[in-house]
């Protein structure tokens, strides 16, 4: 017989390493002769966007196109350390650093131009499209690549850093402020539960993030829907068989993970609330996309059975077990 049940699971997230860790991230960033910008961050990319969305926060600093932002990362001998690709930081520290780093060297190429016009207040010159715009007279106009020149042999160079705010929990009290800031989602799911297998489907599922600001929705889903996978072998398929200290699921053959024929589509739902202390309001979201997965999977499998299982992943064995336990309390 197949049952039917629905579920939901909230999270909330503090990004960051916390608890008082240091979590500092910088970052350089220069002006090219050509009047590109290349930013060196040590930000390692593993498939999460950082890249991408690192260099749009660039990019919009110095209202420039995104082909005009050269991104360096992943190369010590050229990239100040931005910390750890974990804790669903990058987004949210490093960019910030960037953000501020772009600044930095954008207030520098307005003190170059003012310089060169002979006013003295740089911080009236606006820009426009790769260009600095003279603050009284809109028809004098420096490019990037003019500014460039006019420092000669010497790029313009310039590095700053970020720390995120995150004090150590008193151990006596608990009390503190261990992570800033804090994410938050909830998702919700409907299985159907084969009782005669013990196979459990998951047929729908949706998810509602909060991202603070979306700097670029489809990484954002993208994010979403790897978060949903991992969730679902989470808790319905992958273990590693730990016997003894020994992994005896340690291969592919019968370490199960999902495949396309095991998700169904998942309805994304971008939330945003601008995070003040955020670049342009961002937060990560790499991890919490997968933290209320499992929960939804297991209430709903409670729903559906009338069973709580507090053991994952919920394999068929294991439920079948489950089942069975619970029909001999009711017919007692």
């Amino acid at each position: 017989m197949k049952k039917k049940g629905k579920g939901i699971g909230c999270t909330f997230y503090g990004t960051g390493y916390g608890n008082g860790f240091p979590d500092v991230s910088r970052s350089i960033a220069q002006l090219e002769r050509d009047g590109s910008v290349t930013v060196y961050v040590g930000a390692t990319e593993v498939g999460q966007g950082a890249k991408t969305v690192l260099s749009q926060i660039a990019a919009e600093v110095m209202a420039l196109p995104l082909s005009g932002i050269h991104f360096v990362c992943e190369n010590t001998d050229e990239t100040p350390d931005a910390g750890t690709a974990a804790a669903s930081r990058q987004t949210y520290n490093t960019g910030n650093a960037i953000k501020r780093t772009a600044e930095l060297l954008l207030k520098e190429m307005k003190v170059t131009a003012a310089r060169h016009w002979g006013v003295s207040t740089p911080g009236r010159i606006s820009m426009d499209s790769g260009k600095l715009v003279h603050p009284e007279n809109a028809a004098a106009t420096l490019s990037y690549r003019e500014v460039a020149m006019i420092k000669g042999q010497e790029l313009l160079r310039v590095e700053d850093s970020f720390t995120a705010m995150t004090t150590r929990l008193d151990d006596e009290t608990g009390q503190g402020n261990p992570y800033w800031p804090y994410t938050f989602n909830v998702y919700g799911v409907e299985v159907e539960v084969d009782t005669d297998t013990g196979k459990v489907s998951v047929v729908k599922a949706v998810c509602a993030q909060d991202v603070g600001r979306a700097v670029n929705p489809k990484l954002i889903e993208g994010q979403m829907d790897g978060g949903f996978a991992m969730g679902l072998g989470y808790a319905l398929m992958e273990d590693v068989n730990l016997q003894q200290g020994h992994m005896k699921h340690d291969r592919y053959s019968n370490y199960l993970i999902p495949t396309a024929m095991d998700l169904p589509d998942l309805e994304k739902i971008i939330v945003e609330a601008p995070e003040s202390t955020a670049p342009f309001g961002a937060k990560g979201i790499g991890e919490p996309v997968m933290l209320g997965v499992a929960p939804a999977i297991l209430n709903a499998i409670y729903d559906a059975v009338g069973v709580r299982m507090t053991e994952i992943p919920v394999t068929p064995d294991r439920l079948l077990v489950a089942l069975k336990q619970h029909e001999g309390k009711e017919g007692i």
